[in-house]
């Protein structure tokens, strides 16, 4: 279980937008897998399973304390994004600036997008992970996904013409 300690409690967080929520969910998934591992399909992966399992129980949270879900630049931390690359100051603050322009575009967005793109690109869920997560087929998933992301193009878009001209 501990290897699956840190990608739960990062879906839980999506989710909730709350450490001590996710930390919460987290530890009461693994409590009910746990318990429910005699239903568990010996075929099936086990990690998207134990993912479903975290993520209902992290939405239920986020309902009973009547949160949204919103993704914030304060939880995408571009160091750590970047830290294999070692980009040069100037690189960075551009990085920093692109993330920025990103993250105000990805908040105009409906929620549901939101989330979609955190669990694909920040949280780098696979499909299958991803469609347990979100309680749909792999392919919804992948049509929301397509959708989201031309709607985020658009935001950005209408976002570039927008911003005054230096």
């Amino acid at each position: 279980m501990r290897r699956y300690q840190a990608v739960s409690f990062r879906v839980a967080y999506v989710i909730t937008s709350s450490a001590e929520e996710a930390e919460d969910a987290t530890q009461e998934g693994f409590i009910r897998a746990y318990r429910s591992i005699d239903r568990f399909r010996l075929d099936a992966p086990f990690r998207p399973w134990l993912l479903k399992i975290v993520a209902n129980l992290a939405r239920t949270r986020r309902g009973r304390a009547g949160r949204q879900f919103s993704v914030r630049l304060a939880d995408v931390d571009v160091e750590t994004m970047a830290a294999d690359a070692q980009p040069r100051p100037e690189t960075l603050a551009i990085a920093n600036e692109q993330l920025d322009e990103l993250m105000a575009a990805l908040g105009e967005l409906r929620q549901d997008d939101q989330r979609v793109i955190a669990l694909r690109y920040f949280l780098d869920l696979s499909e299958v992970e991803m469609a347990g997560v979100l309680l749909c087929a792999r392919g919804t998933v992948k049509s929301r996904l397509s959708r989201a992301l031309v709607r985020l193009r658009h935001a950005m878009l209408a976002a570039t013409e927008e911003a005054p001209h230096e």
